[in-house]
């Protein structure tokens, strides 16, 4: 499953065309393609917070991903055919160890109590990831405004080389992510790969630095086990939170 959407069905097609490798594809180490925006990200950022209009700034954060974005940078791991879109699991989860975003040490056994969602990114993406945060600072509003605080989000890296704590704070502050309740985690790679294996998350670099994994988000019950799998960008937010609240409610998935 290909991540670039809607009209840009054609550049869709020619995906499989196209070599890991091109030269038509020039990356940005200081991306997120954010900082090209005309007027500057940083000026357009700060004159919606002082607006606060937090829902209009994220919609133009996807605008200039989908429009200022060099084509196909970004090379997603379509899932098996039998895994797109939304699935039904029941799989417990290794507990690990890995740092936030604050540097602080997360042990996923501590999350115990709490439905969690996670999903699979890196900061230097230009396309996919920005749209999966987008969606995870959506559910987190409206967690907010209904008032739950036993949750949490998780965002795991595929990129552990450049995605330190730092970078991963910078990266979290342009969605506003509250570290309280979603936490950016990276480690060292070989601790990576095992959580990535575990998850079923396939992650292979580029010869150009891009990195190439699967599209993955999937709800994690209180008793630390995997419930509901979604796989590609399409996810609804309002889908994930109905399986949140089920879960929260009954223990069980909703139907």
């Amino acid at each position: 499953m290909w991540c670039l959407r809607g009209s840009f069905k054609k550049q869709k097609m020619a995906a499989t065309e196209l070599p890991l490798k091109s030269p038509s594809l020039p990356l940005q180490r200081e991306n997120l393609i954010l900082r090209n925006l005309n007027p500057p990200f940083d000026e357009l950022r700060a004159g919606f917070r002082k607006r606060g209009e937090g829902e209009i700034f994220l919609c133009s954060l996807l605008l200039a991903v989908l429009t200022c974005a060099p084509a196909l940078a970004h090379f997603p791991i379509p899932p098996k055919t039998s895994e797109v879109g939304r699935r039904v699991v029941e799989k417990p989860v290794a507990n690990f160890v890995l740092t936030d975003q604050l540097g602080h040490r997360f042990q996923f056994a501590d999350s115990r109590g709490k439905i969690v969602v996670v999903d699979f990114i890196y900061t230097k993406c230009p396309d996919v990831c920005p749209l999966l945060s987008a969606k995870f600072a959506s559910m987190q509003r409206s967690l907010e405004r209904e008032k739950q605080t036993d949750y949490l989000l998780l965002s795991i890296t595929t990129d552990p080389a450049r995605d330190n704590p730092k970078t991963l704070k910078s990266y979290g502050g342009l969605f506003k992510a509250d570290d309280r309740h979603w936490l950016f985690l990276t480690g060292p790679k070989e601790t990576l790969a095992k959580i990535w294996k575990d998850f079923g998350v396939t992650v292979r670099k580029a010869p150009d630095g891009e990195v190439q994994h699967t599209t993955l988000t999937t709800v994690i019950d209180r008793q630390g086990v995997r419930r509901v799998d979604y796989y590609g960008d399409k996810l609804q937010e309002k889908e994930v939170l109905k399986d949140v609240a089920s879960l929260k409610a009954r223990n069980q998935p909703s139907e």
